[in-house]
């Protein structure tokens, strides 16, 4: 038996944890039929994301098995958070003892998990490996990086995040006799949509939101960057009033700007913007079917919209995903620049140069069978 425990905190670790249970649990059903391993998998909720609407439920609507344990640790800084979660996840790693520890992204629950196995000598995997957005400000860079450098089983996205790697001299020795191992296993979430995307289809109906609008822009902002800097997030919320004269804009409102004096309805009441809680997953994939552009500072909404096959405009001077700006599907802008109505009018795509970057949509297979394999 193969035990793995799972260490998740955040809205899009429980999407990609979805798609590797949900495969977990057939590879574990048709034991009966294939000699195999079977694997026992447990679930650890760090609590990093404690709302609703950005934990609970996913764990509902995409079928995750519950957490065998919610650590409740939230609301705190980085560094407190991390400090934290990495005293528990150590309890509880020489607790279980588990064969591996499966990681995914690039949170803070990400980091401290890494650091949590590696002390206690536990093998990593880390889905996502090998993104690099060359920022090392961002606390998720840092996180990627250092939990690249811990992992004994690399599952990389894409090419280029394989070439990353290899460009930075992957992969390393782990110990006298083994290295890590990098695994070319294509997008998880490439995975979730294609299982989802037509239970989310038949949605006809997102609270207030005019999903048969054909000029629907959809909006999130939660990067510290942009939301801790009040003079830069009015700047931002102002230019997205001006596109507003244009689009219907649905802004998903993140629970750290709830906190904002400047999200408010009165600001909002003569402009064509909609405010509205961060949605479910299927929710938001039918909204996204819906839009016309995305706008946000998420790092996983830029790729869902590639998905989608909708043009993005992300707020940062930087992005993970390379390969969706290098194909036009994504302009980068500084949010400082003031340049938000610029930047959409400057998109000229050819709707025919489309690359699917991301895989067959059997990544969360290649991770099962690579977890087999490697232990």
């Amino acid at each position: 038996m193969l035990k793995v425990l799972t260490v998740v905190g955040a809205r899009p670790q429980f999407i990609k944890a979805a798609a590797v249970s949900r495969t977990i649990k057939a590879h574990n059903d048709s034991l009966l039929e294939r000699k195999s391993t079977l694997i026992d998998e447990k679930i650890i909720h760090t609590g990093q994301h404690y709302d609703t609407n950005m934990s609970n439920i996913f764990f509902d609507e995409l079928d995750i098995p519950s957490p065998d344990l919610n650590l409740s640790i939230s609301n705190l800084s980085h560094s407190s958070m991390t400090a934290k979660m990495l005293e528990k996840l150590s309890e509880l790693f020489l607790h279980e003892r588990p064969d591996i520890v499966l990681l995914y992204g690039d949170t803070n629950s990400t980091l401290a998990g890494a650091m949590a196995a590696a002390q206690n000598k536990i093998p990593i995997a880390h889905v996502e490996a090998g993104l690099r957005s060359n920022n090392h400000l961002m606390p998720e860079e840092i996180n990627r990086v250092v939990t690249d450098r811990l992992s004994s089983l690399l599952f990389c996205p894409t090419t280029l995040a394989t070439n990353n790697l290899t460009n930075e001299g992957y992969p390393f020795r782990i110990n006298d006799t083994k290295k890590q191992k990098i695994i070319l296993s294509g997008d998880v979430m490439y995975d979730v949509l294609t299982y989802y995307q037509e239970s989310a289809s038949k949605i006809n109906l997102i609270n207030d939101i005019p999903l048969e609008d054909k000029n629907l822009i959809t909006c999130t902002i939660h990067r510290e960057s942009n939301t801790n800097d009040n003079d830069l997030l009015e700047g931002i919320l102002d230019e997205l009033i001006d596109l507003s004269k244009t689009f219907k804009i649905i802004f998903l409102v993140h629970p750290r700007l709830k906190k904002s004096k400047l999200i408010s309805n009165k600001k909002f009441q003569d402009s064509n913007i909609i405010l509205s809680d961060p949605l479910g997953y299927l929710e938001m994939q039918r909204l996204l079917m819906s839009s016309k552009f995305v706008i946000t500072d998420s790092g996983g909404l830029q790729k869902e919209a590639y998905l989608h096959k909708i043009p993005c405009l992300t707020l940062r001077d930087e992005t993970e995903w390379q390969e969706t700006v290098t194909s036009g599907w994504n302009i980068l802008t500084n949010p400082r620049d003031n340049k938000l109505v610029d930047a959409l009018n400057s998109f000229k795509l050819d709707l025919n140069n489309y690359e699917n970057f991301y895989g067959d949509g059997n990544a969360s297979q290649k991770i099962v069978d690579g977890l087999i394999e490697y232990t």
